[in-house]
């Protein structure tokens, strides 16, 4: 009863022209991605008319719990949450539940991923606005099929985020059905954490390639990484190809110098424009969503078609 005596009272707000607040709690601002989804909330918040609060949780779980707890203490009328840790993130949506205040997950789902798919949402969500990790991995995949010999079985390594993250098993997941789909010869010969930067994933190149030299081909589960990693192997005189995931302008820059060779096309800024027009349609009942799984497209990029990315981070 207090739940839905909250809401509509939130909802009568809306109805008589009151100005909504909307917090962001982002997982660092000091990350371009996630400074591009904040960049699209807040665009979207500016124009509804919608009081945007961006709090940077800069890359700390526990700065980020502390976030939350400020943004419920605010009584805001709903909640962006770019987790930094979907296990912990599970907790923070249920006592906003508790509270009244709706939230959108965005850039990474809410629960355990080893356990919960990505598209079953979490109940206690209105929405998740994500890319679709599998689905991109395997665009990753598509790519990477098209780099490897045929006449012999392809040595591959894969270069991962930082542990805690879902995409790290979600992107890898996609990348392997991709190959398999494709009937690929390949072995992984070695999987190491880059943790998103491009000066972990150099060094975590460097170390793969003094222990298996004829690498084919480094998988790198964020643009970054692969730029990194593009440095190890220039530096080794290997001639491994490099396919990497975000394009990000760092990653197009490279791709059309052929340092690296091929990325799948993310767009921050739309994810948190989505992000707010579902928070925002659900709270003024223009299109309400329970648990709702929203995506968009994520084609996969080569210099070849390097103008369909339109490099947003």
């Amino acid at each position: 009863m207090l739940l839905m005596a909250l809401l509509a009272a939130t909802h009568g707000a809306v109805a008589h022209g009151a100005t909504l607040r909307f917090g962001l709690s982002s997982a660092g601002l000091s990350y371009p991605f996630a400074a591009a989804i904040a960049q699209g909330f807040q665009q979207q918040a500016a124009r509804a008319g919608v009081q945007a609060i961006v709090l940077d949780a800069q890359g700390k779980v526990q700065k980020q719990a502390n976030d939350l707890d400020d943004l419920l203490s605010q009584r805001v009328d709903g909640i962006v949450l770019m987790p930094l840790d979907s296990v912990i993130a599970q907790s923070w949506v249920d006592r906003a539940a508790r509270a009244g205040i709706p939230v959108v997950a965005v850039g990474s789902q809410v629960g355990d991923p080893a356990t919960r798919p990505l598209r079953a949402v979490y109940p206690k969500l209105t929405a998740l606005v994500t890319q679709d990790e599998v689905l991109s991995g395997q665009e990753a995949g598509r790519l990477a099929v098209s780099l490897l010999p045929r006449d012999r079985v392809a040595r591959i390594a894969i270069i991962e985020g930082a542990p805690g993250f879902p995409e790290v098993l979600q992107r890898a997941e996609g990348f392997r059905q991709a190959l398999d789909a494709a009937h690929a010869r390949y072995r992984i010969v070695a999987s190491q954490p880059g943790n998103w930067t491009a000066d972990d994933a150099d060094s975590a190149c460097q170390n793969i390639l003094a222990a298996h030299p004829g690498i084919d081909l480094f998988f790198s589960e964020a643009d970054d990484m692969a730029v990194g990693c593009a440095r190890a192997v220039r530096s080794a005189g290997s001639h491994a190809r490099l396919v990497g995931i975000g394009g990000s302008r760092l990653a197009i820059v490279s791709l059309e110098a052929g340092r690296i060779d091929g990325t799948v096309c993310y767009e921050p800024r739309e994810l948190g424009a989505l992000a707010f027009d579902a928070l925002y349609g659900d709270l003024t009942g223009r299109k309400p969503l329970h648990a709702a799984f929203i995506t968009y497209a994520t084609p996969g990029i080569t210099r070849a078609n390097v103008s369909a990315c339109p490099a947003q981070w």
